[in-house]
């Protein structure tokens, strides 16, 4: 039966097969990839892990695009998805085919069936079949994002051999709790003994430090052992880092990838760390190349980024203060119930000078009523409600003005619908709503 499926039917059933669509922990999956032989050897050659609250779908792009351009095979593996679920797993460059993907599927649901039939998670099922892709395809590099949490996410199981931490901040609270200490040694469980650990914020909490400590993993942090700073002249930026030998590097006159130099100078180190010699040619070319739908991506005088949380809202907010004001800036904004709404327009507020709230008609999703109530108690202008992302997008074209800028911002599912009705307008096909299957934000 599961032979004949279409990834499409796959993603239905593995949807509704686990009883709850996150369930942290490694026994299950570790179990299932011990049957796949999964974990009989290394994954690939090179392992590079990335974990976070914000700037791990960054960090992944930038050291694909890296990666890439020093002539490596790679792989990537990445959550959530916008418009379909193959962006999840790029092999050089390219979206995995339906057709690998569902036979991924049937190899995990083979093993999770032999002997003792083991129950998984939507995120966990597609996690093992992006493993035994990748072992079938062996890239010389592998980069995977961890997902929304570290020590007890399924991607954890594989062993990496350089570990990233981005930045950490409080989201998911349902799941990681409000503790900024215990969130940071959640999410440092993605180290390992005597592997190095780039540590990419400046601000990370005690934790992180104490739990790569006890570990024996190695220290790499930013702003001591690796650092950014933009050029005088306007050319570029600066990095100054080591390779894996403690020798010392430093390129100048880089591109601006448009994406947070601190998750492009971790991107920088962790190649370095992977015993991958940076050339610096090398380096200006995937960093002039890289790519990220859905963060400060700009449509004509439309911006999209799936911000969700304070730390990720208030780094788009300075991006914005950057450019030249507009005559306005209008922001459609759609949300899940269980975000920090109230701090979320905090951050933008400054930026902004008028709201269009949507309704999320998914899981956990926020209507626009309850949103357009939040902003009015802050003092803010809301334009319009709709019932769902792209009618939104809808009612604001027919209001804009050549000199207008549009801000799409607050989940995932918002970037992903308006992205949606966006391609669909200018290619004049009629829109269909985009997947609605599981994502965390």
């Amino acid at each position: 039966m599961s032979a004949s499926l279409t990834l499409t039917e796959w993603l239905a059933r593995i949807e509704h097969e686990h009883p709850v669509s996150i369930d942290l922990g490694l026994e299950r999956v570790a179990e299932v990839a011990r049957r796949m032989g999964l974990t009989d050897m290394p994954l690939v050659e090179r392992v590079i892990s990335v974990a976070g609250t914000n700037g791990k779908g960054s960090t992944v792009a930038m050291l694909e695009a890296l990666s890439r351009a020093h002539g490596l095979s790679t792989a990537t593996y990445t959550s959530p998805h916008l418009l379909r679920y193959n962006e999840r797993l790029r092999l050089d460059g390219v979206e995995a085919s339906d057709e690998l993907l569902v036979e991924g599927f049937e190899q995990v649901e083979a093993a999770r069936l032999s002997f003792e039939p083991i129950s998984l998670t939507y995120f966990e099922v597609g996690t093992l079949a992006a493993f035994w892709a990748i072992a079938e395809r062996r890239p010389q590099i592998a980069i995977l994002e961890i997902g929304l949490g570290g020590r007890l996410d399924a991607v954890n199981v594989i062993d990496a051999n350089v570990a990233i931490i981005t930045t950490i901040a409080q989201d998911h609270a349902a799941f990681l709790g409000t503790d900024i200490e215990g969130i940071g040694r959640e999410k440092a469980g993605i180290m390992r003994c005597a592997r190095p650990a780039v540590l990419g914020s400046r601000e990370l909490p005690a934790s992180v430090y104490r739990t790569a400590l006890s570990l024996g993993a190695g220290i790499h942090a930013l702003g001591n052992d690796f650092s950014h700073h933009r050029q005088e002249d306007g050319t570029g930026w600066c990095w100054q880092g080591r390779d894996g030998e403690g020798n010392p590097l430093s390129f100048e006159r880089l591109p601006d990838p448009g994406l947070p130099l601190d998750n492009a100078a971790s991107a920088l180190q962790a190649l370095a760390l992977a015993g991958i010699a940076p050339d610096i040619e090398a380096c200006r070319r995937g960093l002039g190349a890289v790519s990220l739908p859905g963060r400060m991506q700009w449509l004509e005088n439309w911006c999209l980024d799936v911000a969700h949380n304070p730390q990720a809202a208030e780094y788009v907010s300075a991006r914005l203060a950057e450019r030249e004001p507009p005559s306005r800036r209008i922001a459609l904004l759609g949300m899940l119930a269980d975000k920090d709404a109230g701090a979320v327009i905090d951050a933008l507020a400054p930026q902004v000078d008028g709201w269009v709230t949507v309704s999320l008609n998914v899981e956990r999703g926020r209507d626009a009523e309850s949103l357009a109530a939040l902003l009015e108690r802050h003092e803010q202008t809301v334009l319009h409600q709709a019932g769902s992302p792209r009618a939104g997008a809808e009612w604001l074209i027919d209001m804009l003005t050549d000199t207008d800028e549009v801000l799409v911002c607050g989940s995932f599912f918002t970037v992903a619908d308006v992205l949606g009705w966006y391609d669909a307008r200018n290619s004049q096909v009629d829109p269909e709503p985009a997947s609605t299957s599981r994502r965390k934000t």
